[in-house]
């Protein structure tokens, strides 16, 4: 694990890249945790240079939106862990609505100045990103 999660939001994960397709769920934790549509603000999914996945950065009048991810195990938190890369950082977000806290990995490089939108990247990435995720073993 990355660091030690918050008591009470260790089982829940706010997604707002490529965790929040059931397809790429699926194939790295064999299953599809609950979803629930929610948004964080404060907070942009920037788009990252030559990559089709995007990083959540501050940014002070956005809104990102996503999913919330729930009754996430121990094991799946290290499997989502090794999926993504050493640039994310884990930390605790407010989603909306409601007000609850989620973990959600917070990227730490550069970025680009474009926002990443999941609407694009189902049409255009999706296939071959699960199709990747399919061949590569994060267990």
């Amino acid at each position: 694990m990355r660091f030690e999660r918050e008591l009470g939001v260790a089982d829940s994960l706010f997604a707002y890249g490529t965790l929040q397709f059931p397809q790429v769920l699926i194939h790295l934790l064999e299953r599809c945790p609950a979803l629930e549509p929610v948004a964080v603000s404060g907070w942009r999914a920037a788009a990252l240079p030559g990559r089709v996945y995007p990083g959540l950065v501050p940014a002070t009048d956005s809104v990102t939106p996503g999913v919330l991810l729930t009754g996430l195990t121990a094991a799946e938190w290290r499997i989502l862990d090794a999926f993504e890369d050493d640039e994310y950082d884990l930390r605790t977000v407010e989603v909306h609505p409601g007000g609850r806290t989620a973990m959600t990995y917070v990227w730490t490089a550069p970025v680009s100045e474009q926002t990443w939108y999941s609407e694009e990247f189902a049409a255009a990435h999706l296939a071959a990103f699960v199709t990747r995720c399919a061949r590569s073993k994060y267990r």
